[in-house]
């Protein structure tokens, strides 16, 4: 269904009161769930997001450009945390100064229980589009993860999961600031698609001949 109502209005919608794209009414903050994930995802907390997205990048450049092995780094990373640990514990004696706070080096059981949530409801609905009660839904995801396993066989699966990453937390704050830009070219990339296909459907599927249909037998 068209976002706007007039297809011969080649200039992009104002900003005030305009449907979006992907047909919801609500802020792109609620639609990514809210809260902190929601946050980062938009950059309304620029540092953090800053600090996620230059992490992610340190570790693939490890990884695929300096060919870290996994196992290396994690040894050099836990005795980097381990000298950093001894030589803090050692010195706040020496200089009358607290030790560091064990808490601090503990994760949040809060964070396990979210984080399960998120992989049970990500289960329901992978149950729910296998069943098939939805198959527009079940074939869209079945063509999707064709496309997906062949652009997976062109980059490696690091090279994959990276600009995947970066596409996650850059697209969702780039299409907030720029929504009415990107929802009219969207808009115009639908009705284009579909006079394509009605010209296609017109000039060669109808033409295509079948078969009477049969009636079915009532008993």
């Amino acid at each position: 269904m068209p976002i706007y109502s007039s297809d011969s209005d080649d200039s992009p919608p104002s900003s005030g009161g305009q449907r979006r794209f992907f047909g919801s009414e609500k802020p792109l903050h609620a639609i990514l769930g809210g809260g902190i994930a929601a946050d980062i995802l938009l950059w309304r907390n620029k540092k953090l997001s800053a600090a996620i997205l230059i992490g992610a990048t340190v570790i693939w450049f490890l990884f695929e450009v300096v060919e870290y092995n996994f196992i290396t780094l994690l040894c050099h990373v836990s005795m980097a945390m381990m000298l950093v640990l001894f030589s803090w514990s050692t010195g706040a004696g020496l200089m009358d100064r607290n030790p560091p706070d064990l808490q601090a080096f503990m994760i949040p059981e809060s964070t396990f229980r979210w984080l399960f949530a998120k992989i049970n409801e990500t289960l329901l609905k992978f149950y729910y589009v296998s069943s098939g009660k939805d198959l527009k839904t079940f074939v869209l995801a079945i063509g999707l993860l064709w496309i997906l396993s062949a652009i997976g066989d062109s980059f490696s699966s690091l090279n994959l999961l990276y600009i995947g990453f970066v596409c996650l937390t850059t697209l969702p704050a780039l299409y907030e600031k720029y929504h009415n830009e990107v929802d009219y070219i969207a808009s115009r990339g639908i009705r284009d698609m579909k006079k394509v296909y009605n010209a296609i459907d017109s000039k060669f599927l109808n033409k295509i001949p079948r078969g009477p249909v049969r009636e079915k037998k009532t008993f």
